[in-house]
């Protein structure tokens, strides 16, 4: 799973979600530690929006703007819309297999270890310093850095990941265009093809977060748990849970990142007044 908008409620012109998981599947995403990894999300995003303004006001964009960015990074919201997304692409028939593995001390540590690593790129200059030693990682760890290999392929985390930033990014332009951020004579071809440019320098970015993330996260694992992980990931319980997952990651950023461009049009408009 990779990182990734203020929009008060009213931009994003949504009624709150209703909770339509069921009581297992809320457990199994307790489980997996999405609370935790959603409060990671919002800090990260909090951090983003500092970008955001930096390269569409021209600079900090000042406590009204951090107020509108903290109401776009609603857990509560992100959270139901995530379950939204999960629970209309998975069947619950396939939940006992994670629910055990999930339970179990190996899948205990493994949620862990994804926590830790996630709290510590929270440091960009460790996500950066990370980065630079993957060649070092995966000449002193060969076995580690295959498993990482196998990981990222078995669950197709690069394409699935660089699908989802593109989506992510057409919103941004979609919510900047319906708030007026965007000269009204760019057409939805203009954007599409803005943000299918931007495709081949996000899957490289992509890559190189996904072995940093991953071999910060798994070093420390011994092989033959790092194996049952695989073995999950390769079944037809762990391949349903990922697509879910990626199903429910895509509309909860969707929804950030149309209601970000929406804030930003707003306040470029009040700029230029």
């Amino acid at each position: 799973m990779l990182r990734h908008a203020i929009a008060l409620s009213a931009c994003l012109s949504l009624a709150p979600l209703a909770a339509l998981a069921s009581p297992r599947i809320d457990a199994l995403l307790d489980a997996v530690g999405m609370e935790r990894m959603l409060d990671l999300m919002r800090a990260e995003g909090l951090v983003y929006g500092d970008e955001l303004a930096a390269d569409f006001l021209g600079g900090p964009g000042g406590t009204s703007w951090d107020a509108a960015v903290s109401a776009v990074y609603d857990t509560d919201r992100m959270r139901e819309t995530l379950k939204s997304g999960f629970t209309d692409s998975f069947d619950e028939d396939m939940l006992s297999p994670l629910e055990a593995f999930y339970g179990s001390e190996t899948g205990v540590e493994i949620v862990a270890l994804e926590i830790a690593a996630r709290e510590a790129f929270l440091d960009r200059d460790l996500e950066d310093a990370t980065k630079a030693q993957i060649p070092e990682l995966q000449a002193s760890n060969p076995e580690a850095f295959d498993q990482v290999t196998a990981f990222i392929e078995i669950n197709d985390l690069v394409d699935q990941n660089v699908v989802g930033a593109l989506n992510s990014n057409y919103a941004f332009y979609v919510g900047l265009m319906e708030g007026g951020g965007f000269p009204s004579d760019l057409s939805e071809s203009d954007i599409l093809a803005d943000v299918w440019g931007q495709e081949g320098e996000i899957r490289q970015n992509t890559t190189e977060w996904l072995y940093a993330f991953l071999l910060t996260a798994y070093l420390p694992l011994e092989a033959d748990r790092m194996e049952a992980y695989l073995d999950l990931s390769r079944s037809e319980a762990g391949q349903a849970f990922t697509r879910a997952l990626f199903a429910g990651f895509d509309e909860m950023f969707i929804e950030v990142s149309r209601g970000l461009g929406m804030a930003a049009s707003r306040f470029m408009a009040s700029e230029e007044l």
